[in-house]
């Protein structure tokens, strides 16, 4: 049960100045300090986001220590394809069962950050390049975490989008695809989920390191966001203590030996520091302990079996069926005939990336064994390369090809490498390796079905139009093997969408010319138009698009329906009807766009989806509400979220490229009139509605008095010459009509709008 805040004021006054200050760092690696004789636990937090990774012993941070089994969920790449946020509720709540058991007071995630460049090191670690999916997913995964009495850790906040110099870079970022893009998401999990933790990243933002920047931790987070919980450092984060708890960073992990206590200690008694400060600050790690006093009680239990086959139903809903010729997929298990399996992955999967997030599984499943038992004829292996080594090995190929000619049907398992935390990747090929093993299985075997294992998106464009099928299975966790043979052989119906581009080639990305930048520095030079949005804008095709996936049976939509509510925002019904002869999955994904925007905006943006099951034949509404929030940009001159008004399309369909049914609701927005100065523009001026009339009569009684320069200015040919100058540069032309008097007149006319 939570104290009370009489109770936390209490406890408060009866610590020493240094017992507080103690409060704000870690014990050691993964835990905080206790103060035993005032009756303050210490807690733990360990690493997630798609499992437990708690140490059996040691501070090792990036996974060289053997960790405690635990069930390995999808990573985030894969979870993102779900498009299902009961399902990831689902997972969290499992996640929080764990963590619980093991007395684990803090998981650390989900991550949530954009996957801003596909060449991201942990994008296997973050769910999608859209802020609205991601916002909603990881929603669910914190309230799934937090409903079990366990702290989740929303991270990393913010823009944190590289590895590459990634404890100091600075990523410089304009106001609006700031808050659109990459703050987005966050406000979302915040608002709606409350994390009792959110970690903030290595990184600086406009040249402030996030740990130390006010306007990122108080102003942003606590002031518009109302965050009630503690804010927690990245491991090693820090750069100045002081600095960083007077900007909100609450607790600094792991732990400094003492050094940094001291620091706000001495701060506090310099006067460098308000005690206030510190007071904040450790009085939100006591309120964090009394929220996870029931994860202190360790000994608890999980059932081990039920969540793998949750594991098992994630990895089933995260494959994406990419391309099926001919309905060469589902293989038949009586009618496949022999079955070359080819490619090491499927018998050594790669379940997870590596680095801090890496979980050591209570069991592993491979495909090789699963897709065995569910064949019932001859199946033979070739592993035709060797897991982490990017040359090819002749013999090796030269043994899967004999395998594929002999073969009725080939399923190959290839992919990426290596993704990890500390590092990016260097390109989207397929290693060298895979693209050899591949070629030369297509050449002995064109019935061949490909299933890629990678935890970023790998360029498809140059071989997937020589292969009949595509199963995308990024990293699946410890059950991917089966659920991939599931899907092969029909027994599972693929509903995984793609939340993330995969493009036809890395020149076409949108951050290409501005990733990772230089000294220190990377410039977010695309702006709003990350993934979809920037292939859009500029009519580019992608290998496969945001939003794509295939099934075993057919979807159509009919009727939709896009009305305004009340709150000022969509709501949209429309009708799905599953027209084939097997039950599956169908992602209805909805997209709006507003025509004649005073606002640079994206072709289209995504707003809303719902994952919607049917079986054949059966039909249902879906109901998507899309809330104003989401509706609204950010004002870089206002510095304020606004609504425009106006008449908004709304298309609907089963990905960014696959549109089935438009609408068309008009909404009522805001006041979006700016105040005017004497550095606003003539042509400013004479659009305002207070300062236009005004201004109109002055230049009008002083064009019909002779004024040539009024006269110009009220010709529409001379005021496009001249309309973009400030009003008070006109004022000091020779001859001007706009006296210092006149301004000054017409300022006072229009004072209620000046700025």
């Amino acid at each position: 049960m939570n104290a009370s805040p009489d109770s936390h004021a209490d406890k408060l006054a009866s610590l020493s100045l240094e017992e507080k200050a103690s409060l704000t760092s870690g014990a050691d690696f993964w835990n905080t300090k206790a103060v035993p004789g005032a009756g303050v636990p210490g807690m733990l937090l360990t690493d997630g986001p798609h499992g437990v990774r708690r140490q059996a012993e040691g501070d090792d941070h990036v996974g060289l220590n053997a960790s405690v089994p635990a069930t390995c969920f999808p990573p985030a790449v894969a979870l993102g394809s779900t498009w299902d946020p009961e399902l990831l509720q689902r997972i969290g709540a499992a996640l929080g069962e764990e963590a619980r058991a093991g007395g684990v007071s803090v998981l650390l995630g989900p991550g949530i950050n954009i996957k801003r460049s596909p060449l991201g090191g942990r994008n296997f670690e973050y769910l999608s390049e859209d802020p609205v999916l991601t916002g909603e997913l990881g929603t669910a995964l914190v309230a799934g975490i937090q409903s079990k009495g366990v702290g989740a850790s929303l991270k990393h906040f913010a823009v944190n989008n590289q590895e590459a110099d990634r404890v100091r870079v600075s990523a410089d970022v304009d106001p609006r695809p700031l808050r659109e893009i990459y703050l987005r998401g966050f406000q979302k999990v915040v608002t709606k989920a409350q994390p009792w933790t959110v970690m903030c990243s290595y990184n600086r933002i406009n040249g402030v390191y996030a740990s130390e920047d006010p306007w990122l931790l108080t102003d942003v987070l606590r002031a518009e966001w109302s965050h009630t919980g503690l804010v927690v450092s990245d491991w090693g984060a820090v750069n100045d203590r002081v600095k960083g708890l007077a900007a909100g960073l609450d607790l600094e992990m792991p732990s400094s030996g003492g050094a940094t206590d001291a620091q706000i200690v001495e701060a506090v008694k310099n006067g460098a520091l308000d005690e206030a400060v510190l007071d904040t600050a450790a009085r939100r790690v006591l309120e964090l302990a009394d929220r996870t006093e029931a994860a202190r009680r360790a000994g608890g239990s999980y059932g081990a079996d039920a969540h793998h086959a949750l594991a098992l139903e994630a990895a089933r809903r995260s494959i994406v069926l990419l391309k099926n010729e001919n309905s060469f997929l589902p293989l038949d298990p009586q009618a496949a005939g022999r079955v070359a399996v080819i490619g090491e992955y499927a018998r050594t999967p790669r379940y997870q990336g590596g680095g801090s997030s890496l979980v050591n599984p209570t069991r592993l499943e491979n495909a090789l064994d699963a897709i065995t038992e569910i064949a019932s004829g001859e199946v033979v292996f070739a592993p035709g390369y060797t897991a982490a080594q990017d040359a090819p090995d002749n013999a090796l190929i030269a043994e899967a090809v004999d395998a594929a000619r002999a073969a009725d049907t080939v399923i190959l398992f290839i992919g990426s490498e290596l993704e990890s935390e500390g590092y990016d990747r260097t390109g989207i090929d397929l290693p060298a390796a895979h693209r050899a093993l591949l070629d030369a299985v297509l050449e002995a075997n064109p019935s061949t079905a490909v299933v890629l294992s990678n935890g970023g998106v790998v360029q498809t464009a140059g071989w997937d139009h020589r292969v009949p099928a595509i199963l995308e299975g990024w990293l699946l966790g410890q059950a991917g093997g089966p659920a991939t043979a599931e899907v092969l052989f029909g027994l599972a119906n693929p509903s995984g969408r793609l939340a993330e581009t995969i493009p036809a080639r890395l020149q076409d990305t949108p951050s290409y010319l501005d990733f990772p930048g230089e000294f220190s520095h990377v410039r977010y030079g695309e702006g709003l138009y990350v993934g979809y949005r920037h292939y859009d804008a500029r009519d580019i095709e992608p290998a496969y698009p945001f939003g794509h996936g295939l099934s075993y049976t057919a979807f159509s939509y009919a009727n939709l329906l896009a009305t305004a509510d009340d709150g000022g925002g969509i709501t949209l019904r429309v009708e799905v009807t599953n027209t084939g002869d097997r039950a599956g999955h169908e992602i209805v994904q909805a997209y709006t766009s507003l025509p004649g925007s005073a606002f640079v905006r994206p072709l289209r943006e995504l707003k809303g989806f719902a994952a919607v099951h049917l079986d054949p034949g059966e039909t249902e509404t879906v109901e998507i509400r899309i809330p104003r929030e989401d509706l609204a940009v950010w004002h870089p001159v206002l510095e304020k979220w606004v609504l425009e008004g106006g008449e908004y399309t709304v298309e609907v369909g089963a990905s960014s490229r696959d549109l089935r049914q438009t609408a068309v609701v008009g909404l009522d927005g805001d006041d979006l009139t700016l105040p005017l100065g004497p550095g606003s523009t003539l042509e400013e001026w004479l659009a305002h509605p207070t300062g236009g009339p005004a201004l109109s009569a002055i230049l009008e009684d002083a064009a019909a008095s002779g004024n040539q320069l009024a006269a110009m200015l009220t010709d529409p040919e001379g005021r496009a010459l001249i309309g973009n100058f400030p009003l008070k540069r006109l004022a000091a032309f020779p001859g001007s009509p706009l006296t210092q008097d006149a301004l000054g007149r017409l300022l006072n006319d229009a004072s209620g709008d000046v700025q």
